[in-house]
């Protein structure tokens, strides 16, 4: 099993990949094409956006062709758009790799989150879960930091070779080593299901746990968002430093994951979700007690900023996880479907909760902390009916 959640975690990594290495080459780019960098800037919005949205299509296609073959023809669309990113001569071709890789993204991301409800059930899915949203934070401590290194090194085009070049690895290491994990008794699909969608969408169980990760995502959208301001404007950090309190907020969340797993192993998840919603709700009260007793002299430093917001994603840790597991659990005769569901909800809705948050009329901080406060509330929600739930764990399947 440890094997199969690596090779699901090399397809998960694609998606956080496409987004963070070439933040730091988005000024080269916008040079290079003759664009201005809003333009460049907006590739990331884009990519959220057709990951979230398309995920919706790719559900059905992993339960109608099976995990395996569905993740090929992503990988292979994500080499595609990584070529014609590498070679862009004109910001509509640097906008167009962008969406080949996004829509690749939405079959990779699907076939890993179905491919774990395949396998596993209760809280060995929570602990695979909790693994998975974890370790994609070290992405963010590495990948500005080997991007800008790259484009030093050899041009703005490098990051996208290296993506490529990463695709081409883990499309062998797909076709040759992972399983197909499809039930004999999955559900079959016919065009899109809105049906379908539209029935999950009614159930009270999976709209409760879909929108604690659109709390916590939408939590870490706002943060991402409102950090170079608050650090690099407010703050005065440089450029290096911001990376490095950035870099090092992931490698936090990344132990954090370690623990919450070996929590839900000994206590379960009801208890990750108390959790989850305490340290969000710390967070929220730290960033405000900041701003509201702090001198004045004193609020710009980074760690006001930095200490809250360690806090909370550590609550996103413990919340993720759980909160997934549970959403999808009913659903093991369709699990494309749902899975695809999860991922809309969390990037749609964590999008939506992040932007009305930033539009709020507040300072920064406290715009974060209402998003924190929101993400708190949900994660107790979900708490609350987690008691009433009773999850199983089933045997696990070999790999061969």
């Amino acid at each position: 099993m440890q094997k199969f959640l690596l090779l699901l975690l090399s397809i998960v990594l694609l998606g956080p990949l496409g987004i963070d290495l070439y933040l730091p080459t988005i000024p080269a780019i916008a040079e290079g094409l003759g664009t201005p960098q809003s333009v460049i800037q907006a590739t990331i919005s884009l990519f959220i956006l057709v990951l979230g949205a398309g995920q919706l299509v790719a559900g059905p296609l992993v339960d109608n062709y099976g995990r395996k073959p569905v993740a090929l023809a992503g990988i292979a669309l994500y080499l595609a758009g990584a070529v014609v990113a590498a070679l862009a001569v004109s910001p509509a071709m640097f906008i167009a790799s962008r969406l080949i890789q996004g829509v690749a993204v939405c079959c990779t991301a699907v076939v890993a989150f179905t491919g774990v409800r395949d396998r596993l059930n209760g809280e060995d899915a929570a602990r695979a879960f909790g693994f998975l949203n974890g370790t994609l934070n070290i992405v963010p401590a590495l990948a500005p930091l080997l991007g800008g290194l790259l484009a030093e090194a050899f041009g703005w085009r490098a990051p996208f070779w290296f993506l490529g070049g990463y695709a081409v690895a883990v499309f062998i290491l797909i076709a040759l080593l992972m399983p197909e994990t499809r039930p004999a008794d999955t559900v079959p699909v016919r065009g899109l299901p809105l049906r379908q969608y539209g029935a999950i969408l009614r159930d009270r169980r999976f709209v409760t746990f879909a929108l604690v990760n659109a709390g916590a995502m939408g939590m870490a959208l706002t943060y991402v968002s409102l950090a170079p301001t608050v650090l690099m404007g407010d703050g005065g950090l440089s450029p290096l430093h911001f990376s490095l309190a950035f870099g090092a907020n992931g490698f936090w969340i990344l132990l954090v994951s370690v623990i919450a797993n070996r929590v839900i192993h000994k206590m379960g998840r009801p208890l990750c979700l108390a959790i989850g919603s305490v340290l969000m709700l710390v967070g929220a009260a730290g960033l405000a007690l900041g701003m509201a007793l702090l001198p004045a002299t004193v609020q710009p430093q980074w760690w006001v900023y930095m200490l809250p917001v360690a806090a909370a994603c550590a609550g996103l840790a413990f919340m993720m996880g759980p909160a997934t597991s549970y959403a999808l659990e009913p659903y093991g005769s369709e699990a494309g479907v749902a899975s695809a569901l999860v991922g809309f909800v969390q990037m749609a809705g964590g999008s939506v909760l992040g932007l009305a948050a930033m539009a709020l009329p507040l300072a920064p901080k406290l715009s974060l902390a209402v998003m924190m406060l929101a993400g708190c509330l949900l994660a107790l929600r979900a708490r609350r009916l987690s008691k009433t739930l009773r999850g199983q764990i089933t045997s696990l399947k070999s790999d061969a």
